[in-house]
């Protein structure tokens, strides 16, 4: 069971990373690229912090974020443990941000389905895919 813990861990983190990329480079998909700069102007304006004042330049919100995918993708793939839970949780808190957004866009739920596969697959791992500690430790 471990092994499929640790197969979904990597091509979750890996589907991150392809995710982040798309929104920092137009080299992967120039029309997917085109296409999220647009809807980060509709996710700016409704930025959870707004209401405390503070609301992001919508390009950088989008680079802001594809780094953060990026980032946090490999190391949940490939990091040593402790990196794998960090980004584990700073994974989970974007999409939360991101099922938040398109419910306050008023969305399809079609829309919504795919940040919350990523939320509970994500989930899943912080919950099951730690290896079980012996009664000894």
């Amino acid at each position: 069971m471990a092994r499929v813990f640790s197969a979904l861990r990597v091509l979750l983190g890996l589907f991150f990373a392809l995710s982040g990329l798309v929104k920092i480079s137009d080299k992967v998909s120039g029309d997917l690229h085109q296409q999220m700069k647009s809807q980060f102007v509709q996710f700016a304006d409704v930025f959870p912090l707004k209401e405390f004042g503070y609301k992001p330049e919508p390009v950088g919100y989008l680079e802001t974020v594809g780094w953060i995918e990026v980032v946090a993708g490999l190391l949940l793939a490939f990091g040593p443990q402790l990196l794998q839970e960090i980004s584990n949780f700073i994974l989970t808190i974007v999409m939360i941000g991101a099922i938040y957004t398109l419910l306050v866009l008023k969305e399809p739920i079609a829309m919504c389905a795919p940040a919350t596969v990523c939320l509970g697959l994500l989930l899943l791992l912080n919950i099951r895919g730690r290896p079980a500690k012996s009664k000894f430790e």
